[in-house]
């Protein structure tokens, strides 16, 4: 087998690099095609990286926390032995022969689309979760390959991966407690609090705090930095202008109330957010300019046939802002259910590039923080971004009386240059009508 180096495959639209987070391999290591060899993080998720090759690791070409671009060298494999004890063979960082003449013959491949093997056959799907036998090449049989060679691969989400290495824990050694082996948090958190688990220094993680004199000096990471770049891309781009709306919505809550005692209701997550991803998602095929993108590079306005409604949601990486194509297509039970399913999958760190692109308007709700109102910047090629305030009741005119209703500020931040103050206001305005009275909504449609 000649040498073969793997390099940092294109991970989604627009991604230019990866940080690599931990290795699951090392140098010496025989590794099988497509084991998951490490995890990346990339501006919009956590992605684990299958080896294109199977072979024997020569080289890493990265330390964990190192930014990689892509087409840069990850790993260089070959089935020669690799000796560590330096009396022979390739060491870590040293130059492994046929190393570049290995890497021009293969290009990158998406990730999840497997690699072809040697041979050129078909690579064979396996589960995780089980043991990984040496495979790929003739040369090394499943027979010939040492039993502390083989890799296991324990199932479990990348968060959860990350606090077992917190805490010095081998995630592959722990029995999940979830469906088919799944390793769960409350699975880690039990070992770390158990008394008879050992004292161990948890390892240091690329990015976390190092306090010196007092201060400290996070390291920002590959999603932090995209998200600054288009925060300042956004703000200096696209003339914002926001506008405010204090609405009643106590019918909503009630509607809300009323469907969540229905069967088809009972299992969803179903609140004052999907509800309003329901109003904005209909009343934006009427208003086709807010659901648009300003092309500067070609003179245009391109107005979007559908709605991929994007929502923020904080997770412990920061910001991000998975997309729900198509919503005005999708009923309420539809929608509830896969705003949920995104959002848990942003806050587990699992969304995929596919689920992060595409968007043509967002909501972002900052009254989960107890914040009133806010002014949202617009996510770069949006026109569009609904701010939700938190709900709270508060002394209101109601039928000619003071009464105590829920109230709420919606703040409607857009592009001057695609939309006028006019139909943004009649958009808020008609966001604001529905919430107060959900019956509204057959005057819009």
């Amino acid at each position: 087998m000649t040498a073969q180096t793997f390099k940092l495959p294109d991970l989604g639209e627009g991604l230019t690099e990866s940080e690599v987070l931990n290795w699951k391999i090392k140098v010496g290591e025989h590794v099988s095609l497509n084991q998951i060899i490490a995890e990346v993080e990339t501006a919009k998720a956590v992605v684990e990286l299958p080896s294109p090759f199977a072979g024997i690791v020569q080289k890493l070409h990265a330390d964990e926390g190192q930014v990689v671009p892509v087409g840069g060298p990850l790993v260089t494999f070959d089935d020669k032995p690799v000796d560590l004890d330096g009396k022979g063979g390739a060491q870590p960082g040293a130059e492994v022969p046929g190393e570049k003449e290995g890497a021009a013959e293969r290009t990158p491949t998406l990730v999840g689309y497997g690699a072809p093997a040697a041979s050129g056959k078909r690579p064979a799907r396996r589960g995780r979760g089980k043991t990984v036998a040496a495979e790929g090449s003739a040369a090394a049989s499943a027979a010939a390959v040492p039993e502390a060679a083989r890799a296991t691969v324990a199932r479990s989400t990348p968060p959860v991966r990350k606090l077992a290495r917190d805490h010095g824990i081998d995630i592959a050694e722990v029995k999940g407690s979830g469906p088919d082996g799944l390793v769960l948090r409350r699975d880690i958190e039990a070992l770390v609090s158990s008394p008879a688990a050992p004292a161990v220094e948890p390892r240091p993680v690329a990015g976390e705090p190092a306090a010196v004199d007092g201060q400290k000096r996070v390291k920002i990471s590959a999603m932090r930095r995209a998200t600054a770049n288009a925060m300042v891309q956004s703000a200096f781009t696209a003339p914002h202008a926001t506008e405010f709306l204090t609405v009643d919505v106590t019918k909503s809550l009630e509607l809300i109330d009323k469907l969540r005692a229905r069967r088809e209701f009972r299992d969803l997550k179903l609140n004052i957010t999907s509800l309003t991803a329901l109003v904005v998602s209909r009343l934006l095929l009427n208003f086709p300019s807010v659901n648009a993108r300003w092309d500067g590079e070609n003179d245009e306005i391109i107005q979007f046939a559908d709605v991929n409604l994007g929502m923020a949601v904080a997770s412990d990486r920061g910001l991000l802002v998975p997309v729900l194509k198509q919503a005005q297509n999708k009923p309420l039970t539809l929608l509830a259910a896969e705003l949920t399913e995104l959002i848990d999958h942003a806050r587990a760190g699992t969304l995929t590039a596919s689920q992060l692109t595409g968007g043509t308007f967002s909501i972002t709700n900052v009254g989960v923080f107890g914040v009133d109102a806010g002014t949202p910047i617009l996510p770069p090629g949006q026109t569009g971004i609904l701010a939700l305030g938190q709900v709270k009741p508060r002394p209101w005119e109601y039928r000619g009386e003071v009464a105590l209703r829920h109230t709420s500020t919606l703040a409607l931040s857009f592009d001057h240059r695609v939309v006028d103050g006019k139909e943004a206001s009649e958009l808020l305005a008609g966001i604001g009508a529905v919430l107060e009275d959900p019956g509204m909504m057959n005057f819009f449609l």
